[in-house]
């Protein structure tokens, strides 16, 4: 059974859910059984190649907040990512355009490392002084996740490699109706939108996996858990589990 998941590197419910539905497809009796594809989304499409800013400054601006409330706001998403076991810099993270990290993750899906270098953009991004919007640290991460080197840096230098890919992705997503991330499809049968909490994930799993009339999800906290197409994240305030 394949499990596709729409996400982007910027986003940090993305993050946290990868975490989420990994420990719940640990759960699952089948897990050797599920083929994991992660599908390119990106939340800020407009935003040109080398436009970056401040975490915090980008926040404050989209919110309108001040900047003291946008660091709560990051310090809010740092604490979900920690129950998770993540680490997680709540300052001096950039913003800007996810476009070549998801030509890059193409290539690795390719090449069967794409969970490996999705792994180790996020760690970049969100726990790591190491900005993901730097072709060369790009380079240095996708070494990291078992590519070679000069065919990332190929990619990279080629503006239309795996472009055509991603913008397929997007657009499919856009026909299935996401308009949030992260988004989880399982069996082309059940939508998932959201960070959701692991079990809920293990339950989906089940049910997919059974054939069932999947029933609807209710009473789940995490449901803002996501991120939008306008480039903003829900934070939730609930009290329980996150």
């Amino acid at each position: 059974m394949r499990v596709e998941i729409w996400s982007d590197i910027a986003c940090p419910w993305c993050y946290i859910g990868k975490a989420r539905f990994e420990k719940g497809l640990a759960a699952f009796p089948y897990r050797a059984e599920i083929e994991v594809v992660h599908r390119s989304f990106e939340l800020d499409p407009q935003r040109a190649k080398g436009d970056t800013a401040p975490v915090i400054d980008m926040l404050a601006k989209k919110y309108g907040r001040t900047r003291a409330e946008a660091q709560a706001m990051e310090e809010h998403v740092a604490a979900n990512a920690r129950a998770e076991g993540l680490d997680y810099r709540t300052e001096g993270r950039d913003h800007g355009s996810t476009f070549d990290i998801h030509r890059l993750l193409h290539l690795a899906r390719a090449r069967g490392r794409q969970d490996e270098l999705l792994t180790a953009a996020y760690r970049a991004n969100f726990a790591e002084e190491r900005s993901v919007f730097d072709a060369e640290v790009l380079v240095d991460l996708a070494v990291e996740a078992g590519l070679d080197a000069e065919e990332a840096r190929a990619v990279l230098g080629d503006d239309s490699a795996y472009a055509d890919a991603v913008r397929a992705d997007e657009r499919e997503a856009a026909d299935l109706g996401a308009n949030a991330v992260p988004f989880f499809v399982l069996d082309r049968r059940y939508g998932i939108s959201g960070g959701q909490p692991s079990e809920v994930f293990t339950r989906a799993l089940e049910e997919a996996w059974e054939g069932r009339t999947p029933t609807p999800l209710a009473g789940t906290d995490a449901a803002d858990a996501a991120c939008g197409t306008d480039g903003s994240c829900e934070v939730p305030q609930v009290s329980g589990h996150a």
